[in-house]
């Protein structure tokens, strides 16, 4: 085994290359692809570059700025990316087998079908014959990583090191993570969904609240592992065939009940019910439904009217609510995590002149939820968890945000030149 030497570039050297880059990938005359493969590039800044299908094998990027940098399809094998920032940055099929990530920061960075198991490094003598050349990270190595709020679906960590990295509320959806070694990983919130585990090492491990639905746990190692208000295959609560009759009967008869103020028909109560193989409730009429509790995880509930609605507790977490009419709900210490809430109508719900019901999220989770567009006006947020939300275009007219969490929620600045979306607002801090 050989240990290979390193040519460092400085930052205007990285500079005119990157830039030849750009002209390549722009089509452009005098453009040229980045090999960077065996270069010594550490602490040098890449932020916002575009570096798709550069060559990165071997390089040393170690506490490297590449924050929002893209790096789709370039090939980082055996690249040194200890302690570099690649917050935001985009790594879509990036080839990053046995690379070393230990300490690096991965927040919010999309790693879509990109490969990180294990690989060495070889090339040919003189002979014929292969030398292993000598890298830090084999296997590939994430410990010590954040992860938070990535995008890993479809990725491939198998035989991965990542001891003590940060996977919160991660999107790790058919993720190949076979006899990684993963103790003391931070799962919390993470969305396993379909995700392969078999022979993999969580001792340790935190998985508060992650989904591990359809997830392959065969000979998952488990010992000591933080389970608590995990969503697996097992039902939560009452399944739908507990409900007596088929659910579209007792919807219809919750529409009558609402067309008649209650004279006719009867009120629907699916209060700690598991509804995720319920039918698509999409454009529905569950004006003032009861479902305290219940699971909607991932449900299409476009368009669907919850007007003065109780979902207090409830799970609907990757739940689709597109323009949904949700004038006056109670989400109280509701999951919304990853819920798409585009244009979804949450301003007060008006009975008359004087009586009015306002839309209740205090305590409620919604990191990660998208609230493009979404009528916001007098919401009641006051602490809950809005990190990473998208809020661009929202009215936050006499929205309460008291103690609520915004850290790193995307806020339309451009609404603050005039101040009418953000009239009266409590507690927005920027």
């Amino acid at each position: 085994m050989q240990q290979r030497p390193l040519t460092r570039l400085d930052q205007v050297q990285l500079d005119a290359v990157v830039r030849r880059h750009e002209m390549f990938r722009n089509a452009r005359i005098g453009g040229a692809r980045a090999t960077l493969s065996f270069f010594d590039l550490n602490g040098l800044d890449l932020e916002g570059r575009d570096l798709a299908h550069a060559d990165f094998v071997g390089a040393s990027l170690r506490g490297a700025n590449l924050a929002g940098a893209r790096l789709d399809c370039a090939s980082m094998f055996a690249t040194d990316l200890r302690l570099a920032n690649l917050v935001n940055a985009s790594l879509i099929k990036t080839d990053l087998r046995g690379a070393c990530l230990r300490g690096a920061i991965l927040i919010g960075a999309n790693l879509f079908e990109a490969d990180l198991r294990d690989g060495s490094l070889a090339e040919k003598d003189r002979d014929g014959s292969l030398r292993i050349i000598q890298v830090e990270a084999q296997p590939t190595e994430t410990s010590g990583a954040d992860l938070s709020g990535a995008n890993l679906t479809n990725a491939r960590l198998s035989g991965a090191m990542a001891i003590h990295t940060d996977f919160t509320d991660a999107l790790m959806r058919g993720c190949k993570l076979v006899r990684a070694t993963m103790r003391g990983a931070n799962f919390t919130g993470s969305n396993l969904e379909g995700a392969d585990l078999s022979g993999a090492d969580l001792r340790g491990a935190c998985l508060r609240g992650a989904v591990l639905t359809g997830a392959n746990m065969v000979m998952t190692e488990l010992t000591d592992a933080d389970m608590e208000d995990a969503l697996t295959d097992d039902p939560v609560g009452r399944v739908v065939a507990e409900l007596g009759r088929p659910l579209d009967e007792l919807l219809h008869d919750h529409i009558r009940w609402v067309g008649s103020s209650g004279a006719e028909g009867t009120a629907l109560d699916l209060s700690g019910f598991d509804l995720r193989h319920a039918p698509s409730l999409a454009h529905t009429c569950l004006t003032m439904l009861r479902a305290v509790g219940a699971t909607l995880y991932g449900l299409d509930l476009t368009s669907v009217q919850l007007q003065a609605a109780v979902l207090e507790k409830g799970d609907l977490r990757l739940a689709k609510l597109v323009s949904g009419d949700l004038r006056g709900v109670n989400l109280r210490n509701a999951k919304l995590n990853n819920a798409d809430l585009r244009k979804a109508n949450l301003r007060p719900l008006y009975f008359d002149e004087r009586r009015s019901m306002h839309s209740d999220l205090s305590g409620a989770r919604l990191r990660y939820a998208d609230l493009r567009g979404a009528c916001l006006r007098e919401v009641n947020f006051a602490g809950a968890d809005l990190s990473f939300a998208n809020l661009s275009g929202c009215d936050l007219t006499k929205t309460d945000l008291t103690n609520a969490r915004m850290f790193g929620a995307k806020v339309d600045l451009r609404s603050l030149s005039d101040g009418a979306i953000l009239d009266g607002v409590a507690g927005l801090k920027l």
